[in-house]
């Protein structure tokens, strides 16, 4: 009998399990027109999904003290309002339910806030399926993806193991910790930057990403 090549599997949430792009884009904007600024056009809005709210605001000319501010803006409306405006992406729980019939070991690793997560993954019913769900720290000592798997392994003996994710920040981060990542196309990244940053392949469906993952092939990181 052949052995999985990968033990346990680690997801992004928002972009990969979950279309959180309403609530966050929403309260990013009203961030701004709080602060007195006009709002990104909603390309740009759109690149506040995935990647840590500091370094998104900060590309706005903000200083530090205006980026603690946006932040707070922000989470005023997304931890009562926007976290909810959101919805897992079709297929989402039939994948996790073969992963884990299948005997893989599965986390998440994301950028929002771990108490966020948590709460968004058990409103889903999705929360079940991982063993550990971990997240940034709100007082941004850990925000970047990898600062959350650092953290992640410290709390989990995860042995080999595939990321995956929507964006380049996935691919990078898990690359870090010499982990193999898939992009996955239906998120708020593109197939080209997760391509250069070194995804060791790109799914464009749930039913090709559980391939991927099962496949036996040997891969190599890019």
């Amino acid at each position: 009998m052949q052995m999985k090549k990968y033990e346990s599997v680690l997801f992004d949430l928002d972009g990969t399990l979950t279309d959180s792009g309403p609530g966050i884009t929403k309260s990013v904007a009203q961030a701004f027109t709080r602060m007195g600024m006009e709002p990104p056009c909603r390309k740009e809005l759109n690149l506040f999904v995935g990647p840590p709210l500091a370094s998104s605001f900060a590309r706005y000319g903000m200083n530090p003290e205006q980026v603690d501010e946006a932040i707070r803006l922000f989470r005023e409306r997304y931890t009562t309002v926007g976290k909810f405006e959101n919805i897992p992406y079709d297929g989402v729980s039939q994948l996790l339910e073969r992963l884990q019939a299948d005997g893989y070991r599965l986390f998440i690793a994301t950028s929002k806030p771990e108490n966020i997560a948590i709460e968004v993954l058990q409103h889903f019913q999705l929360d079940g399926y991982f063993e550990k769900i971990c997240g940034a720290s709100l007082d941004h000592s850990r925000e970047t993806k990898e600062a959350v798997l650092e953290y992640l392994k410290q709390q989990c003996h995860i042995g080999n193991a595939v990321m995956i994710g929507d964006t380049e920040f996935d691919v990078k981060g898990a690359k870090e910790h010499g982990i193999p990542c898939i992009g996955v196309t239906w998120g708020y990244g593109n197939r080209k930057s997760m391509e250069d940053a070194g995804a060791i392949a790109i799914a464009s469906t749930m039913d090709e990403l559980y391939d991927l993952i099962v496949q036996q092939a040997d891969a190599a990181l890019c």
